[in-house]
């Protein structure tokens, strides 16, 4: 199966862009399946029923979070009600809305998608590579899963990696809204990128106005982010993977503006 991970979608700016971009990507790459992170897609933040119901209208199957996953209280109930939408598996299950993986059925074969997030410099969440561990011993029905690990630090991303290789079919990082260039299929057979990157205006920083940032470094005082306008690009990875074996056959990454 060919299987597109995309980065971070950034605004209103970024699910138009992704609308356009999208359909074409699929039919010219042979696209069997799209995972997208969304945690970002609402204007002002976070996500909401529109936004993420805007990332499925354009072939997105299915969308994964992180962080700001809670941000705007009007999706509370879409969690729950959506199974094509997940946020990480490591927030106490008492508690959140919502569910940390979901199996989407290819028919032939079935794919588990499991979100994670990093607890290094964000939330003291359950350790994420124990909840990897429990998660996958939920999953034994999927011959193909992707995990898209929402961390901050370049080195959790690569451990946790190492940790999933031959486990799972992918590891995806995203968060720091940078496209790494070190996409791979580790020695497991588990593909695998640092980060996606973002989809969102290309001339902002991390899809934010340039002046609110650099006013927010200089000034030291609160600011409200607004995201820019402009063009936009989009960070994403294509894998083709063995759904016989769940074995990545081949990793290539793209940037799209």
């Amino acid at each position: 199966m060919r299987l597109l991970c995309i980065g971070d979608v950034v605004s209103g700016g970024g699910c138009r862009f992704l609308a356009k971009t999208l359909p074409r990507f699929r039919r010219e790459h042979g696209v069997d399946m799209v995972v997208c992170n969304g945690e970002n897609s609402a204007d002002g933040n976070g996500v909401t029923p529109e936004s993420a119901n805007a990332l499925l209208d354009c072939g997105v199957d299915v969308i994964t979070t992180g962080n700001h996953s809670f941000r705007r209280r009007e999706a509370y109930s879409f969690y729950d009600e959506c199974a094509q939408i997940v946020r990480p598996a490591n927030y106490p299950e008492k508690t959140t809305p919502g569910r940390g993986y979901t199996v989407y059925d290819m028919l032939r074969y079935r794919v588990g998608v499991v979100n994670i997030m990093g607890t290094l410099f964000l939330e003291p969440l359950e350790n994420p590579f124990d909840c990897l561990d429990r998660v996958l011993g939920e999953l034994s029905q999927c011959s193909v899963i992707v995990v898209d690990f929402h961390a901050e630090a370049t080195s959790e991303k690569k451990a946790f990696g190492y940790y999933a290789d031959g486990r799972v079919s992918a590891v995806v990082g995203t968060h720091t809204h940078v496209q790494t260039a070190d996409e791979c299929v580790l020695p497991g057979g588990t593909g695998y990128i640092t980060d996606l990157g973002m989809t969102g205006p290309t001339d902002s920083v991390l899809g934010v106005r340039k002046d609110i940032v650099i006013a927010k470094f200089r000034e030291h005082l609160p600011v409200r982010f607004e995201a820019a306008a402009g063009e936009c690009s989009m960070g994403c990875c294509l894998f083709d993977i063995d759904e016989k074996t769940g074995k990545a056959r081949s990793a290539e990454r793209f940037f799209i503006k």
